[in-house]
């Protein structure tokens, strides 16, 4: 078989499982006391059995089973050299000159049809004697289930078409590298200083869209840790253009933190001025795993920071099983704290925790002046938000410092 048509299989073979047609093909056979039956797609001058209901015969005949159309009846009925209907095969001359038929005595099969009107495959149902009890009725019977099953194959196909364009359309993203790195400031809310800028991402690919939708594709399709590293090796690269006192703040997902190829996009960067920021919105699945697989990280000095504190519960539970360097307070407790009452008893309610714990508070959402002196008023001492400074580009990050610090840094 061409290694073409070999691949082919092998990607489609989980096209149709659909409990819906398995339901089906098991209703038709029922119903026309049959031994098989079952739904083929054409795939080159080969038909492929994609979902089969056949107790009892499991072993002989099942999903993936491959034949060429010259060995078996799909094609000569869908050109006219063999009826839809075959109560005794052997009565038909020939469909009798054919060697399948010493294992089928009676056939009912009718043609599945794509969306476009194209030919999917077959609908079929046969048994190893023939059965003269099969008559127009029961062929009308099967073409209605038939029916049924091409709706079904029409939507999968639908779905599996759309995953297949997001995942090009991710792949081609990463290996275009059709993303770059923009920079926040994180400041000193007491000096102005800039300590350090938490690094997001920017797509440049199309469709234009925010960073949320790429990342949330991505991990649709099975590539959110490939495309979150992707996006951190390129953050990581800031470094050779930052001071060596300034810090980043890296965002990734605990399965991203768990990938065996995470520690090895830090080789040859400062791991004592990486924050890292856990972005998961649920709890995270192994807290264990974590803890271990952070922890030689942790021993270099990386910083751990759990993101959205306030949020929600998971954010919190965060907080209690990793016990981080940084608590960030999320833009929803920082928004309107001046005038909300609850607000404000949260966040001292947390940075009151986090000095008992050694940790560190960083409000994040800064956007009024009122926001800012009430949350340094509790004794925060660190944010960021657009009141503070815009994500912006690399080069422009870098201008901007050098103009607010005395000593001068040039950006190249």
């Amino acid at each position: 078989m061409p290694i073409g048509i070999l691949q082919h299989l092998a990607r489609e073979s989980a096209l149709i499982k659909s409990d819906t047609i398995q339901r089906t093909l098991e209703a038709i056979r029922t119903h026309l006391e049959m031994d098989v039956a079952y739904v083929s797609e054409f795939v080159g001058n080969f038909s492929v059995m994609r979902q089969v209901d056949a107790p009892g015969l499991e072993e002989l005949v099942k999903p993936g089973d491959a034949n060429s159309l010259d060995d078996v009846y799909c094609r000569h009925i869908l050109e006219g050299r063999l009826p839809e209907l075959m109560p005794d095969t052997s009565q038909i001359p020939f469909a009798a000159a054919m060697p399948i038929t010493a294992m089928i005595g009676s056939h009912v099969s009718v043609p599945l049809r794509r969306p476009d009107g194209e030919t999917y495959g077959m609908f079929c149902c046969f048994s190893s004697k023939p059965k003269p009890s099969l008559n127009e009725r029961d062929l009308n019977i099967t073409r209605a289930f038939a029916s049924l099953a091409a709706e079904q194959i029409g939507r999968d196909l639908e779905s599996t078409r759309e995953r297949d364009e997001k995942i090009a359309r991710i792949r081609s993203a990463i290996d275009a590298e059709a993303f770059s790195p923009v920079l926040q400031p994180i400041v000193d809310l007491y000096s102005n200083q800039t300590m350090g800028y938490e690094c997001l991402t920017r797509f440049a690919a199309l469709p234009v869209r925010t960073p949320d939708l790429w990342f949330n594709e991505a991990a649709e399709v099975g590539l959110g840790t490939e495309l979150e590293l992707a996006a951190l090796r390129a953050a990581l690269k800031s470094f050779a253009h930052l001071p060596e006192d300034v810090t980043l703040s890296l965002n990734a997902a605990p399965e991203t933190l768990l990938h065996e190829g995470f520690p090895a996009i830090f080789a040859g960067w400062p791991m004592n001025r990486v924050v890292l920021e856990v972005t998961e919105h649920a709890e995270a699945a192994d807290y264990d795993a974590l803890r271990v697989a952070l922890k030689p990280m942790r021993a270099k000095g990386l910083k751990l920071a759990v993101d959205d504190a306030g949020a929600g519960y998971a954010s919190l539970h965060h907080i209690l099983k990793l016990e981080p360097d940084m608590i960030k307070l999320d833009m929803s407790l920082t928004r309107d704290v001046h005038t909300d009452p609850a607000k404000r008893s949260l966040a001292a309610a947390l940075l009151l925790f986090a000095r008992q714990t050694g940790s560190e508070i960083v409000a994040e959402g800064i956007e009024t002046a009122e926001e800012l002196e009430v949350l340094k008023a509790l004794g925060i001492s660190k944010g960021q938000g657009y009141l503070l400074g815009h994500p912006v580009p690399l080069e422009e990050a870098v201008a901007s410092l050098k103009s607010a610090r005395a000593a001068p840094y040039i950006f190249s």
